[in-house]
């Protein structure tokens, strides 16, 4: 299938390893130029060589708060308008809900939550006159069921979820999708580190913890970056212009919630 969305330009957030590199390859494999950042800029620059020669590597983190404007000035005069943009970034570390202390809910606040505000409402205008574009946040299906000592991540993606859905209503006249990947456990170094965790906490080896989480799968296995990304890939396509305002699960079954 031809998605349609050939030559166009996208900003991949986070998009040296993991889901976002997962993202970024499944659309340049549908002929999108891609510009994808992370916080290690040789890192970025790497992956970017990697992918293809005609996607760039950028240098942004999300929780630097200055560096986001300079960062979307350059990357406008060297890069161009985008069409597609991709907000992900690193989780919280775990944490329960009695225990948080403002100072840390502040600085991830402003990490997942305002710096892809700020971000979208920077490359939004150019989408509207055009009257196409695409937006999409990964966030998890803790917004529809919290997970247990995540509580910082419950809370702040849930708070993206509230933000895009109401954003999606509004730019749905010009063009524009709004919508939100839901990663259940996916093949991901923050997927490992969880069983890690889990596995040195318990005495377990990281094979027995890794079988147990996957058997809780209906597919019965983590899905892959690949996967992920082409779902995202779909949600940007030609085809998908009347899927909006949605916050799609992509873990292989695993959310007990139908809505």
């Amino acid at each position: 299938m031809d998605l349609g969305i050939k030559g166009k330009r996208a900003l991949v957030l986070g998009g040296s390893k993991g889901l976002g590199r997962g993202i970024a390859e499944a659309l340049t494999a549908e002929g999108v130029i891609v510009a994808l950042t992370g916080r290690d800029p040789q890192a970025a620059a790497a992956a970017a060589a990697q992918i293809d020669d005609s996607a760039k590597g950028l240098s942004l983190d999300l929780a630097n708060a200055g560096a986001i404007d300079p960062f979307l000035d350059r990357l406008a005069a060297d890069f161009g308008d985008i069409d597609i943009l991709v907000l992900n970034g690193g989780g919280p570390p775990p944490s329960l809900a009695a225990e948080i202390d403002p100072a840390f809910w502040r600085a991830q606040f402003d990490t997942m939550v305002l710096a892809g505000m700020r971000i979208t409402n920077r490359l939004l205008p150019p989408m509207r006159q055009r009257g196409w574009g695409r937006i999409m946040a990964v966030a998890s299906t803790s917004i529809r069921e919290p997970i247990p000592g995540l509580t910082a991540s419950n809370a702040l993606r849930s708070a993206v979820a509230g933000w895009m859905k109401t954003l999606a209503r509004e730019v749905a006249a010009d063009g524009i999708t709004v919508n939100m990947l839901l990663p259940g456990r996916l093949a991901t170094d923050r997927t490992l580190s969880f069983d890690w965790m889990d596995a040195e906490s318990e005495g377990l080896s990281l094979e027995t913890v890794a079988a147990r989480s996957q058997s809780d799968i209906p597919i019965g296995r983590y899905g892959t970056p690949a996967e992920f990304g082409a779902a995202a890939a779909f949600l940007a396509s030609r085809q998908a212009a009347y899927i909006t305002g949605i916050a799609l699960p992509i873990d292989g079954g695993l959310s007990h919630s139908m809505l």
